[in-house]
């Protein structure tokens, strides 16, 4: 067939396209690839991860005290921090304020140091969908401190009085005393351990069960302390007031101390007592003995443990011992020497002193046990004959020697002539 000048195309006749045939030809393979194609969409679609964003937690989270190495104790306020979590949206929306956890990280704490430092913060969350990016503030600033107790003894504290017409008597406790444990820094602030109690309405004895509290020198309890035993046991007898009488205690002394000594002074501990009985017994009371503080012979202070001597039918409203201290002092005296003979002294050799008149008269004072027991031999009246020369006669001053606790109250003459010979 003859081909179709291109300049004569235009004016042929076009063939015409059937879109119909065009879709419908290999329909089922199309249609295949086109739910093929679907399920990879989907597919991939399903297992993209989904993508994760930061968001601060809607609040605080208290800090939960560690655990620290045995033999100390965390000291400090933790208070609470804020956190940032990072997950996708949806696994942050179910976090709840169980699942968040802060701590502190104690591993790298300085266990020698006593001031405070800065611990880190660590948090976790129970979801591991989620994590921690940020916590604020990122540390906190406590101090960790080595345990350490001592003994104490426990005071018995009125939280009230009795009913009207009644008063507290001795406090029994048991026990006495108590160990306190806890930082170093707050068992140093003990003052003293209270037992506190209260009265009931009822003129009835108290005993009760108390835990014993460490206070410091202000009276303020002192928190982060134990006490071993936990428990004290409190025993107080309540008692009329109607019934009781306060008297001086007399002291009653036996016997007189050794010659030359005398009594200086008498005290007794207590002074006073409180006795009690009924009102015809104690009507009459005005003082309580001693028992007998036997003196004889004593040379010195000396302190007597007597019991007290109660009138019938009465007892002491608190029980108590009687001491009587007995100071005991030397009498003062004289005692004269009227004829002590006089010494030359520091004499050159070959040289003989004489003195006129020979001999002096002496009264010595002192204790007068001491002056009994004096001899002529250790009371000396002597002259210094130092830079006199053989044949010069000389007006010299006589000096008296005595023991340690004697004095010279008087010396006639106080001079004598002195005259140097030789042998």
């Amino acid at each position: 067939m003859a081909r179709v000048p291109a300049s004569a195309r235009s004016f042929l006749p076009r063939r015409r396209i059937d879109l119909r045939r065009a879709f419908l030809s290999d329909f089922p393979l199309k249609a295949v690839a086109v739910v093929i194609a679907l399920v990879f969409w989907v597919v991939i679609s399903l297992n993209q991860a989904p993508a994760e964003v930061s968001r601060a937690y809607g609040g605080c989270i208290p800090v939960e005290r560690p655990e620290v190495p045995a033999g100390y104790v965390l000291e400090g306020s933790l208070g609470d921090v804020s956190i940032t979590l990072r997950g996708t949206d949806a696994a942050i929306t179910n976090v709840v304020a169980a699942d968040l956890h802060a701590t502190l990280d104690v591993s790298g704490a300085d266990l020698h140091r006593t001031d405070p430092q800065d611990v880190p913060v660590s948090a976790t969350v129970a979801n591991p969908a989620v994590r921690v990016s940020d916590i604020s503030p990122a540390t906190v600033s406590v101090r960790i401190e080595p345990i350490t107790s001592r003994p104490v003894a426990v005071q018995v504290r009125f939280a009230n009085d009795p009913p009207s017409g009644n008063q507290p008597g001795d406090p029994a406790l048991n026990p006495s005393e108590v160990r306190v444990s806890g930082a170093a820094s707050h068992v140093a602030r003990i003052a003293t351990v209270y037992a506190t109690v209260r009265f009931g309405d009822a003129a009835t004895d108290l005993v009760s069960s108390v835990q014993p509290v460490a206070v410091d020198a202000a009276g303020s309890p002192i928190d982060g302390l134990t006490t071993d035993p936990a428990i004290v046991q409190v025993s107080v007898p309540v008692l009329p007031t109607a019934t009781t009488r306060t008297v001086p205690v007399v002291w009653n002394i036996r016997g007189a101390v050794a010659a030359g000594y005398q009594i200086t002074r008498i005290t007794i501990d207590p002074p006073a007592v409180t006795v009690r009985g009924e009102p015809a017994a104690i009507g009459s009371v005005d003082h309580v003995d001693t028992g007998p503080a036997d003196v004889s012979g004593l040379t010195g202070d000396k302190s007597f443990n007597v019991g007290l001597i109660l009138p019938e039918g009465t007892s002491l409203f608190r029980t108590t011992g009687s001491t009587v201290t007995v100071s005991v002092a030397p009498l003062v005296g004289t005692r004269p020497f009227p004829l002590l003979a006089v010494q030359a002294i520091n004499l050159a050799s070959g040289q003989v002193g004489e003195t006129d008149p020979p001999t002096v008269g002496v009264v010595l004072a002192g204790p007068v046990p001491a002056l009994s027991s004096l001899t002529v031999a250790q009371v000396q009246a002597v002259v210094d004959a130092t830079g006199h020369q053989p044949g010069s006669v000389s007006t010299v001053d006589v000096s008296v020697r005595v023991p340690a606790g004697i004095t010279v109250q008087s010396v006639q003459p106080t001079r004598v002539t002195l005259t140097i010979r030789t042998r």
